[in-house]
């Protein structure tokens, strides 16, 4: 079938106008141009859709039976074509964001709030999970994007680069390197460590750095989380390797931060879609916005 969105606009147009005169001004459309648009329907559907008289075309039963669900299907049409366009220019849509639990605490909710402030008939998910579980979501569809830092490796996902992440040196207000601005990886040796586990990306950095300086690595503790790192460094326990942007969840310990060189070592935090899909204009917007506010995680001066 090759019946064309002119020719039901026509059909429509002289159904409610009741004449081809009205309906060609109308519509914009030569009268000729628009009489031609319904005879050409009407041979494409094999039934005569008016009866025509010299002062007016009238429907007949198959008209009037063609111009309900004509003008249904029409209606529906322009709403699909409306709301695509909508999301074309970013006034509806939702977003699904996966990410691991400090970064969706420390640089998300800022990120979404002004997000939304910009485009407020997008609704943004948040998806706090492990970093294991993130790409999988990602590449399975159940989320939009996902953040945070991953092996060089990973199949199935494309990277957008938000900020580069230093790894840095936490410690409490009694450490011997309080008053320092920067420590150098050699002086580590013999202080209590308080090490991540296995499975964080970042505890394999820190047994480069210590390798890098021919330090032997034993952790007095080893935690899962950040903020439980940040805590026993606190109370004096030791101190800890930790990523820039733990510097925001440092804030309720009395804990600071000090960069780490000889070897200065960082990885990207990034923004992660599934390889092979399309990123939808609302999660390009977002990533711009994303990447300003982590930019924000890493600070000029760390004394």
């Amino acid at each position: 079938m090759k019946v064309t969105i002119r020719q039901i606009e026509s059909f429509l147009g002289v159904a409610e106008a009741g004449n081809f005169s009205r309906a060609s001004r109308r519509l914009g459309i030569a009268q000729p141009a628009l009489s031609q648009a319904v005879k050409d329907l009407e041979a494409e559907l094999g039934v005569r859709l008016f009866d025509r008289t010299t002062r007016r075309v009238e429907l007949t039963d198959a008209g009037r039976e063609f111009q309900g669900s004509a003008g249904k299907a029409l209606e529906d049409l322009q709403l699909a074509m409306g709301r695509t366009r909508d999301l074309a220019e970013q006034r509806r849509g939702r977003i699904r964001v996966a990410a691991p639990p400090l970064l969706a605490a420390v640089v998300l909710p800022y990120a979404i709030a002004a997000f939304r402030g910009r485009h407020p008939g997008i609704t943004v998910e948040l998806v706090d999970v492990g970093t294991e579980q993130i790409v999988e979501a990602v590449t399975s569809g159940r989320a939009d994007c996902g953040l945070g830092t991953f092996p060089p490796g990973e199949d199935g996902i494309e990277r957008v680069i938000l900020m580069r992440d230093n790894l840095m040196l936490f410690c409490g207000y009694d450490s011997p390197f309080y008053a320092a601005t920067t420590v150098h990886w050699s002086d580590l040796g013999g202080h209590p460590l308080i090490a991540l586990t296995r499975d964080s990306g970042i505890r394999l950095l820190v047994e480069v750095g210590f390798e890098t300086v021919q330090l032997p690595m034993k952790p007095a503790y080893e935690v899962t989380h950040i903020t439980t790192a940040l805590a026993l460094a606190e109370a004096g326990l030791g101190i800890s390797v930790l990523p820039t942007y733990a510097l925001v969840a440092a804030r309720h310990h009395k804990v600071a931060g000090k960069l780490l060189i000889d070897p200065g070592i960082s990885r990207e935090v990034v923004l992660i879609h599934a390889s092979g899909r399309s990123v939808s204009p609302a999660v390009s917007a977002f990533s711009t916005v994303l990447r300003r506010y982590a930019q924000k995680l890493t600070p000029r001066e760390t004394n």
